[in-house]
């Protein structure tokens, strides 16, 4: 039996700056108690606001359900093709593994070595500090927990980049305007990316007027430029699975159903590089219609 109880927005807002600044949920559950809420209630809220964070739901508005049914991601039909082999238009890929939890494939030959060369070529120019979404304000900033450089380009930019997108598209069967613009990114020796999730959080009015405007993101591709001498892999802590980088293989993953949840499997990092370099295109792909931010790319 479940009952329903007033949640303040100002405790709503107080929970969720401390779980974004690190506070651990016990810690601030045990708060609330101290402040004289019930032990069941000081749980309830902070599972509440957790579980948003946790599977990139929205916020619990003024009132909450107690003893309702736990939230848990479902995993959604697979959108890549079956079989060993997938023809993308003239191109064809070979499936070298498949994983259930988180959803993913890795796929040889999706890019070729002249398409490899001529993405650094025309990025390397470019590039610029990375930058990431702070989980408390959803503004683009420089983090230490990426220390790769990196650029965009605008959809279909180049014929080159155009005829990726549809490669993408075809792949994914999702829409080319669902993607982001493509991201170039290069690690030099010692850089990584710590664990993260490519899902919005929708904690802060900025990504929740991002999911508003363009939707929630659902899967991420993953293309390797270069074949990379040590380090550098992307992992899945919570599986225990990693991908060593190799120019032409791509690495595709979801992450969204259609109950709006995100899945926190997806937790992914990319390990220190140990030595050379290491060049990676990034594609983000929301549930509609990418439209970025007047003032400029996300």
């Amino acid at each position: 039996m479940s009952i329903t109880v007033s949640f303040p927005a100002a405790l709503r807002d107080w929970i969720t700056h401390n779980l974004t600044r690190g506070v651990a949920p016990q810690a601030i559950v045990r708060e609330l108690v101290d402040r004289k809420n019930a032990p069941e209630l000081a749980s309830a809220m902070v599972d509440a606001v957790s579980s948003a964070f946790l599977y990139g739901t929205p916020l619990p508005g003024e009132t909450l359900e107690i003893g309702g049914a736990p939230l848990t991601y479902e995993v959604e039909p697979w959108r890549v093709p079956d079989g060993p082999l997938i023809r993308l238009g003239e191109h064809k890929v070979r499936v070298i593994a498949r994983m259930h939890r988180p959803a993913a494939v890795l796929l040889d030959n999706f890019l070729s070595a002249n398409e490899c060369e001529q993405l650094t070529s025309l990025a390397r120019p470019r590039l610029d500090r990375s930058t990431v979404v702070d989980p408390v304000t959803g503004r683009n900033v420089v983090a230490g927990h990426r220390s790769s450089h990196g650029m965009f380009f605008r959809l279909g930019e180049t014929p080159l980049i155009a005829r990726l997108e549809s490669r993408i598209s075809e792949l994914t069967g999702l829409p080319v305007e669902n993607g982001e613009g493509l991201q170039l990114l290069h690690y030099e020796a010692g850089a990584e990316s710590t664990p993260h999730v490519d899902y919005l959080v929708p904690g802060n009015p900025a990504n929740q007027e991002s999911i508003a405007r363009s939707g929630q993101r659902v899967g991420t591709l993953l293309m390797y430029l270069n074949d990379v001498d040590g380090g550098g892999e992307t992992v899945f802590p919570q599986i225990g699975w990693s991908v060593v980088p190799r120019r032409g293989q791509a690495l595709y993953f979801e992450y969204g159903n259609r109950f709006g949840l995100a899945d926190p499997s997806s937790l992914h990092a990319s390990t220190p590089l140990r030595t050379g370099e290491k060049w990676v295109a990034t594609k983000w792909i929301r549930t509609r219609r990418f439209a970025p931010r007047v003032s400029g790319m996300e």
